[in-house]
């Protein structure tokens, strides 16, 4: 690697729920894909993570999240997009967006965000839950999906479809497998948050979905 490569790594900041949230040990083994997607790439590579918990397209904008990444961002740097799980959340207004009006207008505001600091955003489905019925895995968050896409095309922004590749996953491996990938309690299966075998499957699809989609850093992807 150049001494150049080593002073200027391509950075890539992560917008997203808790799916993709870097956690802390006291939180293990819960883990978010965005804490491991470094390990499939090379060190031309470094992520920023600020994803978090609970957030949906409008309540990280609301709260500011937004605005400390374009603060930070730079030319050339890219702003990966995952939200939709929090989004859906009906009974929490603080969250909820509908899916072809305020939801497109939010992630409009992150793909402009990026591209007024020359940097380039990059939307991501939402990835699957583990929602199996009649030995099918299925979309939670169809109309954020599409909604999603129509944004991708409307504003020429690149998308990588992670609901479709990890429902892919989930049916290619079968349902007791697809289960070891989430996090378990008493309670039972939370359906939603995955633990570290999850979250490193997920950081994994991801990159290949990266590779495929022939970017700046595919070259850097390693899996």
């Amino acid at each position: 690697m150049t001494s150049e490569s080593q002073k200027n790594p391509i950075t890539i900041y992560l917008a997203g729920d808790s799916t993709v949230q870097t956690y802390n040990e006291s939180a293990a083994p819960q883990a978010g894909w965005g804490q491991y997607i470094g390990d499939f790439f090379n060190d031309e590579v470094q992520f920023i993570n600020k994803a978090i918990g609970g957030r949906s397209s409008k309540s990280f904008v609301v709260e500011g999240r937004l605005s400390v990444i374009l603060e930070a961002i730079q030319p050339n740097d890219y702003l990966l997009i995952q939200m939709g799980h929090n989004d859906s959340t009906v009974s929490k207004p603080e969250r909820y967006t509908e899916p072809f009006t305020e939801y497109k207008h939010y992630l409009k505001m992150y793909i402009d965000g990026a591209r007024e600091r020359s940097a380039i955003p990059v939307l991501i489905t939402p990835v699957g839950r583990l929602h199996y019925e009649k030995g099918e895995f299925l979309n939670d968050f169809q109309d954020y999906c599409t909604a999603m896409k129509l944004v991708a095309e409307e504003e020429h922004v690149r998308l990588l479809d992670l609901m479709s590749m990890s429902l892919e996953y989930f049916t290619k491996i079968g349902y007791d497998s697809a289960r070891e990938l989430f996090m378990i309690s008493h309670n039972g299966t939370d359906c939603t948050h995955f633990n570290d075998k999850g979250a490193r499957a997920i950081a994994r699809l991801v990159a290949v979905g990266m590779k495929e989609l022939n970017m700046e850093f595919s070259d850097f992807v390693e899996v």
